[in-house]
């Protein structure tokens, strides 16, 4: 992976996405003292929510195992007001560097499970650092309608393998990240949610949401027209390339959405 190539287009696309975000950190109404753990938090953007969302006096940890990622996530939370709620530390989800109980939450975004990798151990190691009665919460992205009046070519370039990514042809139903309430209840959490948080972009778009949008399209189909035929690649090649000028982007009408899943429940015991 080009690292510094992953780091621009996490801080490039999150104009789109940190509305989103807020959204879902605000509907756990996570309590302003509270200490939590954001669990493959990047270069800490969704680190930044959580601890304004605990402000004043919360705390949050911010894990990954990217040395790299997290040390430009301390350079940009250096620069925040939440700098002082907020903490750096490597490691990897399926072995929290953690007590037990250490926390009285834990959030992952677009981590644990949402890659192709057995979910239930992940989502058990973030319960057993939760203490009884905290809230253990996933969320990912999920769905998108990119190419407003194409919905054959977007049904197409969904069927494609970069258009499942991260998913995998073949995953069993039961892993696939929309079924996490599953994984939830097979380990015994209780209060078990689940919701669907919408962000959207229309024209007229300004600068810094229609280069968030360039880089979404470099991103979201890698190799697919090798999978479409002559037809369709053409369409893509047309509305998909940023340097096209039938850049659907740049439609005087352009409306796009996507969505975002967040599943989330209480560890047993509390009072």
């Amino acid at each position: 992976m080009d690292m510094d190539a992953y780091i621009r287009n996490l801080l490039v696309t999150n104009p789109l996405r940190e509305p989103t975000l807020r959204a879902a950190t605000e509907a756990l109404d996570l309590p302003p003292d509270s200490r939590g753990l954001d669990a493959g938090c990047g270069v800490g953007l969704q680190s930044l929510l959580l601890a304004e969302a605990v402000w004043p006096a919360g705390h949050v940890t911010a894990l990954d195992t990217s040395p790299e990622l997290i040390e430009r996530g301390r350079q940009i939370v250096g620069q925040s007001e939440q700098s002082e709620l907020i903490s750096f530390e490597q490691g990897d989800a399926s072995a929290l560097p953690f007590e037990d109980d250490a926390f009285d939450w834990a959030w992952s975004a677009d981590c644990v499970g949402y890659a192709p990798v057995e979910p239930v151990p992940l989502l058990a190691e973030l319960a057993r650092v939760v203490q009884p009665g905290g809230t253990v919460a996933l969320i990912a992205w999920t769905s998108e309608r990119i190419l407003p009046g194409h919905p054959r070519l977007e049904a197409r370039l969904g069927a494609t393998a970069p258009g499942l990514a991260p998913f995998v042809h073949g995953q069993e139903p039961e892993r696939h990240f929309m079924r996490a309430l599953g994984w939830f209840r097979e380990l015994g959490l209780e209060e078990r949610r689940a919701r669907v948080f919408v962000g959207d972009a229309h024209a007229p778009l300004d600068e810094d949401v229609r280069k968030a949008l360039v880089a979404l399209f470099e991103m979201r189909w890698p190799g697919a027209e090798s999978e479409l035929e002559e037809e369709d690649r053409e369409e893509f090649e047309r509305l998909c390339r940023p340097g096209s000028p039938g850049f659907i982007v740049d439609h005087p009408d352009y409306h796009a959405f996507f969505t975002c899943s967040m599943f989330w429940g209480t560890v047993g015991g509390g009072q």
